[in-house]
């Protein structure tokens, strides 16, 4: 069992690709905006994963271009498709498993298109939430774990953080956190040195008595 024998302070949590599944979702949101300004979209679906949308449109519009303008748009779009959108195996139950309080969401996402995929995917949004609104910098900066950290008044290096893009891994190796891959929507074998899972069916969480968080 990855981590037997540790436990830690606080869970840390992507959302897409890491506790719900929305990739199809994305794909034909941005598949629409890269066709739309004559881009190859291959390339920028390759590339957009776990990092905030602005900053895939700064890094692959043409010169000139509104990003903050066309992330919005591009953020209603992914918004009014939620078609496919549902939980990782096991999501739904491991969640429910910990304390309140002792996990948050960290996610490239907007804050409104977060609890929109949260919602589709029947996934209750915890009190710590943090969003591509929260931070200046985002994936593969740390900020974003470690703003979480804060929220849940945890040393960073006392968290798991659960990722399945390489810009979600960065920024948690980045925050100094432990790190585990969700596979579920990888399309190849991870090549990383980090414990993975595909989902959370054959994962238990236990709580001991001073609230931290074991594996099993």
């Amino acid at each position: 069992m990855p981590y037997a024998g540790r436990s830690f302070a606080a869970f840390l949590f992507d959302m897409d690709g890491t506790l719900i599944d929305s990739i199809a979702s994305a794909i034909r949101a941005w598949r629409g905006w890269a066709e739309g300004h004559g881009l190859d979209a291959e390339t920028v679906l390759a590339q957009m994963h776990g990092v905030r949308a602005v900053e895939t449109i700064r890094r692959f519009g043409p010169a000139g271009i509104d990003a903050q303008g066309e992330a919005d748009q591009l953020t209603q779009a992914e918004m009014d498709d939620v078609d496919g959108i549902v939980p990782i195996s096991g999501a739904v139950d491991f969640l429910a498993a910990l304390p309140v309080g002792s996990w948050a969401i960290v996610t490239s996402a907007p804050r409104r298109l977060a609890l929109r995929r949260l919602e589709i995917a029947g996934l209750p949004p915890p009190p710590v939430l943090i969003t591509a609104d929260d931070v200046e910098h985002g994936k593969p900066a740390p900020d974003c774990f470690l703003a979480a950290a804060r929220a849940l008044e945890v040393d960073p290096h006392d968290c798991l953080v659960w990722e399945d893009a390489p810009a979600g891994i960065a920024a948690a190796e980045a925050a100094g956190a432990a790190v585990m891959v969700i596979t579920a929507t990888h399309s190849h074998p991870y090549a990383g040195t980090h414990p993975t899972t595909e989902g959370y069916g054959d994962l238990t969480v236990t709580v001991d008595g001073d609230g931290r968080l074991h594996l099993g």
